[in-house]
């Protein structure tokens, strides 16, 4: 998810109708939680494909609206992080609609023989955003929403869940910015980001706008 931030970083500093096309609203995984299934902006499996890309599915379309060619099921169950399911979506040719396309499920092609997958290898701050659309942005997941849940994943271990409305999660993120500015990970990212030649004002706009997707826990109440 990271590298994807890098790539909407330097998106950005492109004219508006640029980004626009090279970067469009995505389509969410979803993850169940207490029997609720929310969508999800965050994709708890692109650390495993980052370490292990030859189990990325493959075959599937990709598009603007897809960069990462999946849509993968989670669920929370007794305190962990669960994967339930992996779809792609391919040809079909016994179909007439004018989008002749399909959703087909790999789960058992990435993992053989499991009906389910407990996750190790996911820590950081899952948020799953509901209720009514604030804002809607035709970029990643940069759209707002009335109501947030925030889960706090250490290993695939849930370690807190938040409940914040709109104008919390902003005052939230803002409090999580101020210290993670204390951190060498914050350096160390700005050092990162400031190699584009983007402005001081710019850059910490970003990284405080995406603060949730840099920081692995939280650091503020």
């Amino acid at each position: 998810m990271k590298k994807t931030l890098l790539i909407t970083f330097l998106i950005l500093n492109l004219t508006p109708l640029k980004a626009e096309n090279a970067f469009t609203a995505q389509i969410p995984d979803q993850i169940e939680l207490k029997g609720v299934t929310y969508n999800l902006n965050s994709n708890p499996l692109e650390p495993y494909f980052d370490k292990f890309p030859d189990k990325r599915p493959k075959g599937g379309t990709t598009s603007t609206a897809l960069w990462r060619g999946y849509v993968a099921c989670f669920k929370v169950l007794d305190n962990h992080l669960y994967v339930t399911d992996i779809k792609i979506e391919v040809p079909d040719k016994n179909s007439k609609k004018s989008y002749p396309y399909k959703w087909t499920s790999v789960f058992n092609q990435v993992f053989p023989k499991k009906e389910k997958v407990k996750i190790d290898w996911y820590t950081g701050i899952l948020i799953l955003p509901h209720g009514k659309i604030v804002d809607y942005v035709h970029m990643g997941y940069a759209s707002t929403f009335s109501k947030y849940l925030l889960l706090e994943i250490e290993k695939g271990k849930l370690n807190e869940i938040r409940k914040y409305k709109h104008k919390e999660f902003i005052r939230f993120k803002k409090r999580q910015f101020n210290e993670f500015k204390k951190t060498d990970n914050y350096k160390k990212l700005y050092k990162e980001l400031k190699k584009n030649d983007s402005n001081e004002n710019f850059i910490q706009s970003f990284i405080r706008n995406f603060v949730t997707e840099y920081t692995t826990k939280f650091l503020t109440n």
